[in-house]
């Protein structure tokens, strides 16, 4: 008979298997990253359909073809924002809330952007169930952004775009950081765009991927400079 204690184990044993088989082969070495991946359950924020595959090299799909990320990328990510806890966060796209929860671990606020009713509900409720309370989540489509609480230190978008959403990068402080997955299937590049002045930006591929695309994301055209 399977008991508390038998799945807990379970998962402890996945959780190190995910970190050690598919993070660190992936040059994600950073400990702070290493131990937040350890810390923040994540199959408590998977669909109930696919706890079997929490810890899996995979996206994970909620609803309304939305996913979670596959754990790898989620990891590649935030060690490439290199958050402070002095940081106030702009993530657009909640989705289940993990990786919002990710953010808020190593920032001081998080705004969260969910285009999706249900997945920002559950998303607030998962938060809460684990005492994550410097996050706020807002009902709305996050592609231009949230310039109500602007400036950013970090804007973090965690679906792809054709091209880069108009308006974001001028929501960022100077000196901060927008991370945004750009291009169309099958390659995409993970880039990190940063604010060095009022007017001026630099722009650095770090890694290619391909995740799916955000709701309402502008395509190449329709975008007008």
């Amino acid at each position: 008979m399977m008991t508390i204690a038998t799945i807990n184990d379970g998962n402890a044993q996945a959780r190190f298997n995910m970190i050690e088989q598919q993070i660190r082969t992936w040059d994600v070495l950073d400990p702070k990253v290493l131990q937040l991946l350890h810390d923040v359950p994540r199959e408590h924020f998977v669909p109930a359909a696919y706890q079997g595959l929490a810890f899996a090299d995979i996206e994970i799909p909620l609803i309304d073809e939305q996913f979670m990320l596959s754990p790898k990328l989620e990891a590649r990510i935030l060690q490439s924002l290199n958050l402070k806890k002095t940081d106030k966060v702009l993530h657009v796209g909640t989705g289940s809330g993990y990786f919002t929860a990710l953010l808020a671990k190593l920032a001081e606020h998080v705004y969260s952007l969910e285009v999706d009713p249900e997945l920002s509900a559950t998303a607030a409720y998962q938060l809460a169930q684990h005492d994550i309370h410097n996050v706020t989540i807002e009902l709305a489509n996050g592609v231009r952004g949230f310039s109500e609480q602007q400036p950013y230190d970090v804007i973090v978008l965690t679906g792809s775009s054709p091209v880069e959403p108009p308006n974001l990068r001028e929501q960022l402080k100077i000196g901060g950081s927008l991370f945004v997955v750009l291009g169309s299937a099958p390659v995409m590049e993970a880039t990190l765009i940063q604010r060095v002045s009022e007017t001026g930006f630099s722009k650095q591929v770090i890694f290619e991927t391909c995740i799916p695309e955000l709701a309402s994301a502008p395509q190449q055209d329709n975008f007008e400079f």
